[in-house]
């Protein structure tokens, strides 16, 4: 579940992150450096609430800890609202945008398959914990073999000078590289909602999180630094399919491209399982029952996106990082109150919420910048 929340690895090599990089130009190594730096404060935020805390409630559990049931009711609502959102509207992506750039697929087949990928996960969902996890370990296992096939026609086909890991590019330019790839891993904190439902869930978090971290670094890294010294493939549709196509040939970039859509799904399956877990914390109902209403909502919406699916997408994609962002603040900030209740350190408590919150506060500013354009 880990591998997959992170993007997932593929979907942020291959199609993502690339586009990001694009101004940060000679200094790509450096951004990514940098965007690998400013999301350890979320992360080490996550971490060291999960030492003490264990729930079904992942998040919410933890601003319940820190500031009580109301504010982390608030959390929970807005974090909701962002995920239901992502649920429904994610599907047009994978439809309509990655596939299409892939394989030729006519205009039947983007409506058959905008019905059924929504029935498909939740019918898995449905089917219990088991099938879900079963599933989410064939994408992750798929996508970290295609994200190395990637890497490594990346690393043979196209030079990776030291310069880049330098700062030969405006500093602005690397800054906002670095910050805007930080955003992309903020769906990291899925699988703390599976905290419950461990062993032993401080030591496998706590190890599991940073690893998987680091893998999907590598992976991004590997694939876009030595694309960087070609700048026209960083703009192509999915830049990593591009690259796969002219150095490996057709079917590797069509099994990549389709191992990115399927990537972007494990993110669906992700978030749908942590709702599920989120919603079972705060009313102690049944998971079955839940995870159906759960798929009501995406069944019925999807014949809804076939009317205009861009507008559709546009519509939805905006109040949802919105939602996003406002829900890591309630966490971010009501971490140095949780810090001093269990004898952690004040002053790295509040340097970790500075950085952690001044990352969400940009999140935040770019989503309402993109529903204001």
């Amino acid at each position: 579940m880990a591998i997959c929340s992170f993007g997932g690895p593929l979907a942020l090599a291959a199609l993502s992150a690339p586009g990001l990089f694009a101004d940060a130009g000679a200094s790509t190594g450096l951004a990514m450096v940098a965007s690998v730096v400013v999301f350890g404060a979320p992360l080490a935020i996550w971490l060291r609430y999960a030492r003490h805390i264990s729930s079904s409630g992942g998040l919410y559990a933890f601003v319940e800890a820190a500031v009580g049931r109301r504010l982390a009711l608030a959390q929970a609502a807005t974090w909701i609202v962002s995920y239901l959102l992502y649920l429904v509207y994610t599907t047009v992506q994978i439809v309509y945008d990655v596939l299409p750039a892939v394989v030729p697929i006519g205009k039947g087949l983007q409506t058959a398959l905008a019905l059924l990928i929504p029935i498909g996960i939740v019918g898995v969902m449905v089917a219990g914990r088991a099938a879900a996890l079963l599933l989410l370990a064939a994408m992750a296992v798929g996508q970290v073999a295609l994200a190395g096939v990637l890497d490594g026609v990346t690393v043979a086909h196209l030079s990776t000078p030291a310069s880049a890991f330098t700062a030969g590019a405006p500093t602005g330019a690397v800054a906002k590289a670095g910050a805007q790839t930080s955003l992309l891993y903020i769906c990291g904190s899925l699988p703390l909602f599976l905290g419950g439902e461990l062993k032993r869930p401080a030591r496998t978090i706590r190890r599991g999180l940073p690893a998987t971290y680091l893998l999907t670094a590598v992976v991004i890294a590997l694939a876009v630094v030595p694309l960087a010294t070609s700048p026209g493939l960083l703009q192509t549709a999915i830049p990593g399919v591009t690259v796969a196509r002219l150095f490996a040939g057709a079917g590797v970039a069509q099994a990549i491209g389709i191992g990115v859509a399927v990537s972007i799904a494990g993110v669906i399956v992700c978030e749908y399982l942590a709702l599920t877990r989120l919603v079972h914390a705060i009313g102690r109902w049944p998971l079955r029952p839940i995870a159906i209403g759960i798929g009501a909502v995406m069944v019925v919406a999807a014949p809804l996106s076939l009317i205009d699916p861009d507008g559709f997408y546009n519509t939805l994609a905006t109040p949802s990082l919105v939602a996003l962002w406002v829900s890591q603040l309630f966490v971010f900030l009501a971490y140095p109150r949780f810090a001093a209740k269990h004898g952690h350190r004040v002053l790295p408590a509040w340097m970790l919420t500075a950085v952690a919150s001044g990352l969400a506060g940009y999140g935040l500013w770019t989503g309402l910048q993109a529903a204001g354009s």
